[in-house]
């Protein structure tokens, strides 16, 4: 099923983190991680996901919306992780780190699903700096669900 919006946007991922949330609430980023969380690279908490990028630099994100939940098992992807995202504002934001808003959504307010695919994370260059990293965030209107990860990636 294909995408009913889609933004291909560049995020800074300082602290290999960036995060979705609702931008009206403007949640605290989570503090009590795991080695579970690190893991998993990625993080769901109230109105917020925390994303971890392979590269503490500049990533590319693809962020769409669905208008129902995606066939996930056929897309090419390293890693997948799947939360769920309260957005009682309807403002969805995808944040930097320690940068600002780089999307800016208005979506229907209420309970999003959302998949974390993670791509070519074998593609980093030795110091880690450089590579062919790529992200996609999908959404859709769904059931409030703890994070689990679909499909884990190992580093080699």
């Amino acid at each position: 099923m294909p995408s009913i919006r889609t933004e291909s946007i560049e995020v800074f991922a300082d602290y290999h983190q960036f995060y979705v949330q609702d931008g009206a609430v403007n949640p605290p980023a989570p503090v009590d991680w795991t080695d579970a969380d690190v893991a998993h690279r990625a993080k769901a908490a109230a109105n917020v996901v925390v994303v971890c990028p392979v590269r503490n630099m500049t990533v590319p994100v693809q962020v769409e919306l669905h208008d129902v939940a995606p066939q996930l098992q056929n897309r090419a992807a390293d890693h997948v992780v799947e939360c769920s995202l309260a957005l009682p504002s309807g403002h969805l934001q995808v944040h930097e780190c320690t940068g600002g808003a780089v999307l800016n959504w208005q979506l229907q307010p209420g309970q999003y699903e959302v998949a974390v695919l993670y791509s070519r994370l074998g593609s980093l260059s030795a110091d880690g700096l450089a590579g062919d990293d790529h992200y996609q965030v999908l959404l859709w209107r769904g059931a409030e669900r703890p994070l689990r990860v679909l499909q884990e990636w190992s580093e080699q």
